[in-house]
C-alpha cells in the first residue's frame, strides 16, 4: 500500500475536497501539513455537507485517525468552534480521532490584527497580497523569527509569560511603527488560558505517531492547503501564501522523512481560477471568465470572495509537475466546460517578445507574460455524472488526453461532478 500526498496543482481551489474525501475514505490516517484556516474543503457525505478549514478529511470518517502536523499553523480558538461545529453535525471528536502535533506554531488575536493593518496600509498599486487577514503569514513569521507561543506551550503555563514578552517586545514595536496601541501581555495570557484546556487533550508528537503508522503498514493521506503556485518559494511571489505548499512539506510539516511518501497525486481543474492579487496569464475578463465563474460556482469556501476565472494553462500545471514531483493527477470539474463550441489551452508564454514554456520567476516578467494558445473543439453533450470513459464525450476524451501531454502527467481520476461517485478511476494512488 502506498502513502499519498495530495497537492493543488494551481492556486489552490482545485476541488480537493471531494478527492481528498474519496481517499480519505480508504485510507487509516489522514494529516493536515501546512497552511492555516485561510482555506477549506467541502465535504459532502451522503445528505450532510461539512466545511472544513483546520480539521484533516478524515475526521468525519469512523475509524480515521486525522493528524494535524508540524507544518500548520494553528488558531486554538477557531479550532475549538471548528470542533463545536462537527460536533454539532453529529461527528464525536475525541483523543482517539484527532491528534495535534506539540510542536506546532499557534495563531493570536495579534497576528489577525498585524495582517488587517498591513493590508489596509499597502495603498500603492501591487503592494496587496491579498491575504484573508487572518494571520497566517505574521505567525509564520514569528515561527521561523523563534519567537512564536507553540501548542506545547498550553500545557505548560508556567512557562507562558516570559514567552508572551519576548513575543510582545517585537510586536509592540510593530504596532508603535504601526500607529496602533500597545498589546499588555495579561491580554495574551487570557487568550491563551482561555482555550487551553479544551486543546491539551489532543497534543501528541505526531512524527512519532506517523512512524508507528508506518511501520504497521498503515494507509497514510497527506494533505495541505491553498495550491502550489501559492508556494513562498515556487509560486507566484510575492502574491503567494507563507508556507510552502509543493508536496515536498508533507514531509517536512509532519515529521514522517521523504521516504515515506510513495505516491503524489496533483488536484487539476479543467479550466484555471485564482483568489486574491497576483499574476493571471490566462484571466479571461469577459464573457468566457464570467460563465466558467457561474458554473463553476467559483466563489472561497472559507471567505465566499470571487475567484478570478481563465483557461486552462498547461506551462502552470507542468512546472507544478516538476516542483512536487506529481505522480499522477486528479481531473476535475470538467463538466463546467459542458457546452463551449470551442476551449483554449495556454501551452507557453512570450514574454518581453521571447517564447518561453515555463513562468519566470520575476514578478515583472510574470506580470507581462502573454499567453500561446492552442485552440480546441468544444462539445455539446453533457460530462456531468459520467463513470466511466465510454459515458464521455469524444472531445471532452480529446481534451483530456491533450491536457495529459501538455502537463506531462496521466489522469489517474477524473472527477465530473461534485458528487464523490461521480468519479472515473484510472488508477488508485493507494495502490501504487
Amino acid at each position: 500500500m502506498a502513502n499519498v500526498v495530495v497537492v493543488g496543482s494551481q492556486w489552490g481551489d482545485e476541488g480537493k475536497g471531494k478527492i481528498v474525501d474519496w481517499l480519505s475514505e480508504r485510507a487509516d490516517v489522514v494529516v493536515r501539513y501546512q497552511g492555516g484556516h485561510n482555506a477549506g474543503h467541502t465535504l459532502v457525505v451522503g445528505e450532510t455537507v461539512y466545511k472544513l478549514s483546520l480539521l484533516p478529511s478524515g475526521i468525519v470518517r469512523e475509524g480515521t485517525l486525522s493528524l494535524i502536523g508540524n507544518g500548520v499553523v494553528i488558531d486554538p480558538h477557531h479550532l475549538v468552534k471548528e470542533i463545536a461545529t462537527l460536533e454539532s453535525q453529529g461527528v464525536s471528536i475525541t483523543p482517539e480521532r484527532l491528534r495535534i502535533a506539540d510542536n506546532a506554531t499557534l495563531i493570536l488575536s495579534l497576528h489577525r490584527e498585524l495582517d488587517g493593518m498591513r493590508e489596509s496600509a499597502a495603498t500603492q498599486t501591487g503592494t496587496k497580497i491579498g491575504t484573508t487577514g487572518r494571520g497566517i503569514g505574521p505567525a509564520y513569521e514569528d515561527k521561523v523569527g523563534r519567537r512564536a507561543i507553540r501548542v506545547m506551550d498550553l500545557a505548560n503555563p508556567a512557562t507562558l509569560p516570559a514567552k508572551v514578552d519576548r513575543l510582545l517586545a517585537h510586536h509592540n514595536a510593530l504596532r508603535r511603527g504601526l500607529e496602533a496601541s500597545e498589546i499588555q501581555p495579561q491580554t495574551i495570557l487570557d487568550e491563551l488560558l482561555q482555550v487551553a484546556d479544551k486543546v491539551t487533550p489532543f497534543i501528541d508528537r505526531v512524527w512519532q505517531v506517523l512512524d508507528d503508522h508506518r511501520a504497521k503498514g498503515s494507509r497514510i493521506l497527506f494533505e495541505g492547503a491553498q495550491g502550489a503556485l501559492l508556494d513562498i518559494d515556487h509560486g507566484t511571489y510575492p502574491f503567494v501564501t507563507s508556507s510552502n505548499t509543493v508536496a515536498g512539506q508533507a514531509s517536512t510539516g509532519s515529521g514522517i522523512g521523504p521516504g515515506g511518501i510513495d505516491y503524489v497525486l496533483g488536484i487539476t481543474k479543467a479550466y484555471t481560477t485564482r483568489v486574491g492579487e497576483g499574476p493571471f496569464p490566462t484571466e479571461q475578463l469577459n464573457e468566457v471568465g464570467q460563465h466558467l465563474g457561474e458554473k463553476g460556482h467559483e466563489f472561497g469556501v472559507v471567505t465566499g470572495r470571487k475567484r478570478r476565472c481563465g483557461w486552462f494553462d498547461a506551462v502552470l500545471v507542468r512546472q507544478t509537475v516538476k516542483t512536487s514531483g506529481i505522480t499522477g493527477i486528479a481531473l476535475t470539474k470538467l463538466d463546467v466546460l459542458d457546452g463551449m463550441d470551442e476551449l483554449m489551452i495556454c501551452t507557453g508564454y512570450e514574454v518581453d517578445g521571447e517564447v518561453v514554456d515555463y513562468l519566470p520567476a520575476s514578478q515583472g516578467q510574470q506580470a507581462r507574460a502573454k499567453p500561446i494558445y492552442t485552440r480546441m473543439e468544444g462539445w455539446s453533450d453533457t460530462t456531468a455524472g459520467a463513470r466511466s470513459w465510454a459515458d464521455l464525450p469524444a472531445q471532452a476524451v480529446k481534451y483530456v488526453r491533450q491536457v495529459e501531454e501538455l502537463i506531462g502527467a496521466p489522469v489517474a481520476l477524473l472527477s465530473t461532478s461534485p458528487q464523490r461517485d461521480d468519479t472515473i478511476l484510472v488508477h488508485d494512488p493507494f495502490k501504487d
